[in-house]
């Protein structure tokens, strides 16, 4: 891996005990922060995310290879006593902890967090799964549909009521968790400055994806009814939501009275400024359908890009609906780092997303690709002081799986 520009994390050593996307997603937002990420696959094969296929490139899984980018990577047999026994000792010199196991392995891997305590009173053990490691619901298996679900996302997402529910298009709960783990380690570290004490960080699927619903619980809390999925439009404002012009969809967002009166002088929609029924947003809200009926063709009368340039003008708040690839290639995207590229040791030239967050003293970012499996394995025993005689034990005894150097 090429030497890292240093991030707000330069210094900290995390291991990632985790695999598909939870727990990795934590991993690479600490990665990307400048934290030097050990990710410890399973022997064999590795991360399940790795036979997830298609699609790939040259073989290796785009999947794979987009969640764990900038990432060094060591595969070690945990039910081998011989790998337990080396990560043990990479665990004494580790600040962070990521795991994603069902609740129960950490222990029974003789890992648990005071066994780790025991060993590190420093390290931080962040605990990501479904329902979070305590309740009713802590032994279940958790996977983002699931969450989706029973956190009452899906009865909010689609096109209207008495439609099939619907889940959103991202897996927004293993995002969440992910992000709100990796916050909970930062806060941790924080902590840790004044105490000189680890802890535990505990979050779930469930509860990541009861957090995207702040508005809907609201509305359900001041009125005793569970909102219902209302398409691309808003709960609380209207119009706020996707129209269609001429030639294709975009998206208009009159979220206060100002844009409204400004969205109807760009319109030239005196008539609509007179209508009883639109005249604040409580009526809008009231009757959002025949408000949509009444701006539809209005926006049919142009294309979706005459459109946006004329209401940019207007410094009023709308954008295309892109698709990926579209975002892909969006100035924007480009001019913020979001999009990038890796040079992997097999796929070649890979893109990948970037870091959401800039710093301006210690920018972080991406520059390595996600390793092959026991790409690093050498490399970081070597570092923790393992002997060469050691690592070739460990080969030979199926402990460790080494990419050839």
């Amino acid at each position: 891996m090429p030497a890292r520009q240093k991030g707000p994390l330069t210094g900290i050593r995390v291991i990632e005990l985790a695999h598909i996307m939870a727990g990795p997603v934590c991993g690479l937002m600490l990665a990307d922060m400048g934290a030097d990420v050990i990710k410890v696959e399973k022997v064999p094969g590795g991360d399940d995310t790795r036979r997830t296929l298609p699609p790939d490139i040259q073989g290796e899984s785009a999947a794979f290879m987009m969640m764990n980018r900038n990432k060094r990577g060591i595969a070690l047999d945990l039910k081998h006593a011989d790998g337990k026994a080396a990560l043990k000792r990479l665990l004494r010199d580790a600040d962070v902890v990521v795991e994603n196991y069902r609740r129960g392995t950490m222990e029974r891997l003789g890992f648990s967090y005071d066994a780790l305590k025991a060993e590190n009173p420093g390290i931080i053990l962040a605990e990501l799964s479904g329902f979070g490691r305590d309740g009713p619901y802590a032994d279940r298996p958790g996977f983002d549909l699931i969450a989706q679900g029973m956190s009452g996302l899906m009865s909010i997402t689609g096109e209207g009521p008495g439609r099939p529910p619907v889940k959103v298009g991202a897996p927004v709960s293993d995002i969440t968790a992910g992000i709100l783990a990796a916050m909970g380690v930062l806060a941790a570290l924080v902590e840790r400055q004044g105490s000189g004490q680890g802890q535990r960080v505990d979050t779930s699927l469930f509860e990541a994806a009861i957090t995207h619903t702040y508005w809907q619980s609201a509305i359900a809390f001041a009125t005793g009814h569970s909102p219902e999925p209302m398409g691309s439009a808003h709960p609380l404002n209207a119009p706020y939501q996707a129209f269609e012009t001429a030639d294709g969809w975009i998206n208009v967002g009159a979220a206060n009275q100002a844009n409204w009166l400004r969205l109807l002088e760009v319109l030239d929609a005196p008539e609509l400024a007179a209508d009883p029924r639109f005249a604040e947003n409580s009526g809008r809200m009231d009757h959002r359908e025949a408000l949509v009926e009444a701006l539809t063709p209005y926006f049919k009368r142009k294309g979706a890009a005459e459109w946006l340039e004329i209401l940019e003008r207007a410094g009023f708040p709308a954008g295309p609906v892109l698709s990926i690839s579209e975002m892909h290639r969006d100035p924007q995207a480009l001019a913020r780092g979001m999009i990038c590229e890796t040079a992997h040791p097999k796929a070649g030239e890979v893109k990948t997303l970037g870091l959401p967050v800039k710093f301006s003293r210690t920018p972080g970012g991406v520059e390595g690709p996600a390793p092959l499996l026991g790409q690093h394995s050498r490399e970081v025993l070597r570092e923790a002081g393992f002997a060469e005689a050691e690592i070739a034990g460990l080969l030979e005894s199926g402990a460790l799986i080494a990419a050839p150097e």
